[in-house]
């Protein structure tokens, strides 16, 4: 099964160790699922300061 891990800095959700888009550190326990396609367009990930498509957690512990 795969485990799925989100960074703490940007919420990239990832399934390495160390997140590949900022480098930061990751973590097992988040929540939600996000998935933005068009960042440009979307109010959610402006509202969350995304820019740039991807699968992201809402909430990161």
């Amino acid at each position: 099964m795969i485990s799925l891990k989100a960074c703490k800095n940007c919420r990239t959700i990832t399934e390495a160790n160390k997140c590949p888009r900022c480098g930061g550190e990751v973590s097992r326990e988040w929540q939600g699922y996000l998935v933005v396609i068009d960042p440009e367009r979307s109010e959610i990930a402006r509202k969350m300061g995304i820019h740039a498509a991807g699968r992201y957690a809402l909430r990161v512990k």
